[in-house]
């Protein structure tokens, strides 16, 4: 005869699993092999959390974007230390692509993201890259010779925003559950490996602090360039009112 309460803790083993399961077929030794279930759940949590950091950070640098001229400083700091977990979202989504096309039968059961989905990111990754290696650059040369780096930032920011707007409003509520399962008994035994996921996460921002320190040099001839152009920047103001348009015309929390 059990108890009531390992009878509940068997039912939350099971159901988690069953929900987890969703989306795959019945050859068990593969789903539950470590290119099965746990691969796959495994690198959608990491996946969501580099994303998660990723989120905070952004929002950090746009609130920096809008007082440049009191927060140049913490605007290079964060911007290097979204390096570091950009890195890692693109690594595993890049993975998930490779497995999904390569036929990996785990990931082919999970299936692929929605069409929209798929055509946003490759327009995301682009711009993301080059909104963040526009203003590594411009670290690099300094606002005397920024020469075409710094419109190619402001106009990148610009499309940014928007296209980030899209991809976040259509995780929003996948994210959390993703990563608050690595944080459940249940959920966490069907993949193995968080303490890795938090390190690899970690271990970028730690990198990204890294590049950051190096940085720190460069920092005062954009702090002194602040002071006269510390307006809130244009593409900053576009780019926000695109997101909302596109926001309400396309409605992304359908792309599920």
């Amino acid at each position: 005869m059990t108890s009531p309460g390992k009878d509940n803790a068997v039912h939350t083993s099971r159901r988690a699993g069953a929900d987890d399961m969703a989306g795959f077929g019945s050859d068990r030794p593969d789903v539950r092999s470590a290119e099965g279930l746990g691969g796959v759940l495994g690198n959608e949590r990491l996946t969501a959390l580099a994303g998660g950091i990723l989120l905070a950070l952004i929002v950090v640098e746009l609130v920096t974007t809008a007082r440049l001229r009191a927060f140049m400083a913490a605007h290079v700091v964060v911007g290097m230390l979204l390096a570091g977990p950009l890195v890692v979202k693109l690594g595993s989504t890049g993975y998930r692509f490779v497995r999904y096309y390569t036929r990996s039968s785990a990931y082919v059961r999970r299936g692929p993201p929605q069409l929209a989905l798929r055509v946003l990111g490759p327009l995301l990754v682009a711009t993301t890259l080059v909104v963040v290696g526009s203003g590594i650059g411009l670290m690099v040369t300094g606002p005397d010779h920024a020469g075409p780096l710094l419109p190619l930032h402001g106009f990148s920011v610009l499309v940014f925003i928007p296209l980030t707007a899209l991809h976040l409003v259509a995780h929003i509520l996948a994210t959390p559950r993703l990563v608050a399962d690595d944080w459940r008994t249940a959920s966490t035994a069907l993949a193995p490996g968080r303490e890795i996921r938090m390190g690899v996460n970690l271990g970028a921002l730690g990198l990204g602090v890294l590049g950051a320190i190096l940085l720190l040099p460069t920092i005062t001839p954009w702090m002194a360039w602040s002071q006269t152009n510390g307006r809130v920047p244009a593409p900053v103001i576009v780019g926000t009112l695109l997101a909302i348009v596109t926001l309400l015309a396309t409605r992304p929390l359908r792309w599920r």
